[in-house]
């Protein structure tokens, strides 16, 4: 019994030491200090290569800012062969890889798309060399900020893994089956927490320290016209013989369909042949 009701005691300290604790990180985040403002030398560096922002530190400043680069990129270029030759030697010059390749051809283009990843600090240098590879279309960049994001996370794996380590500490002391049953149980829910967690931190640091280009070379194909038809003399004469045969017949079916017009004109010509022999007598 009374270890019984120790084990409890020792459940509702976790608790209220993990709320505390909680309230403690999120209360340190509200009061992190603001950075101070940038010295003249960092603020030239920056503007020379906004991507190594992340890495510089102002003058007092507490933490650098955590950035994800992305851009897209669309190139018109003379031979898609060749610029893809140029693409694979500039992503390993720079030390980037590949993450995705698709080639098509389809309405008059043989288009590449590539999506590249490269370190932040070799962002700007990749972009510019890419954007030499032909005639620049479309370019699009943007930057998401989560230094928030990652504090956050951050703040939430160490407090997960202080519980981890006082249900570890209750699971010693425990001695009945059903409290260790029932131990194991919240561990198990506090160790997927930590999972998801670490996972979320782990995608945050690749996407920060790896910046990504979307990348989209193309090249016009010519479109083939079809050779105009050798006609021989033979169907020539046929053609013509075809097209008199044609015209006879439409004249015919002409003359045909105007019979009311041939009454009407032999009627004048009587009436106007009778009224010229009257007027002569």
């Amino acid at each position: 019994m009374k270890n019984t009701l120790g084990i409890a005691l020792g459940l509702a300290a976790l608790l209220c030491g993990c709320s505390q604790e909680r309230k403690q990180a999120e209360n340190g985040l509200a009061r992190a200090p603001a950075p101070q403002e940038t010295t003249d030398e960092a603020r030239e560096e920056i503007s020379a290569n906004p991507t190594q922002a992340t890495t510089l530190k102002p003058a007092g400043a507490a933490a650098p800012r955590l950035r994800i680069y992305h851009a897209e990129l669309r190139v018109k270029v003379a031979s898609l062969p060749r610029s893809s030759t140029s693409l694979d030697s500039l992503v390993r010059r720079s030390g980037g890889y590949t993450s995705a390749a698709t080639e098509t051809r389809a309405d008059g283009e043989w288009r590449q798309e590539t999506t590249v990843r490269v370190r932040a600090e070799q962002f700007d240098a990749l972009l510019g060399a890419l954007a030499r590879l032909g005639t620049v279309e479309e370019k699009k960049l943007a930057a998401d900020d989560v230094t928030a994001e990652h504090a956050d996370a951050a703040a939430r794996l160490r407090s997960k893994r202080a519980v981890e380590q006082r249900y570890l500490a209750l699971l010693g002391q425990a001695k009945k089956v059903s409290d260790i049953l029932e131990i194991e149980e919240k561990m198990g829910g506090i160790r997927e927490e930590i999972e998801s967690t670490e996972s979320r931190l782990k995608t945050l640091d690749d996407e920060v320290g790896y910046s990504t280009i979307t990348l989209t070379c193309y090249q016009l194909l010519p479109i083939a016209t079809p050779d105009a038809p050798m006609v021989s003399l033979g169907s020539r004469l046929v053609g013509a013989l075809y097209g008199g045969w044609e015209l006879s017949t439409g004249l015919l079916i002409g003359a045909v369909s105007i019979w009311p017009l041939f009454v009407l004109g032999l009627a004048g010509w009587w009436v106007a042949r009778r009224w010229r022999r009257r007027t002569a007598t």
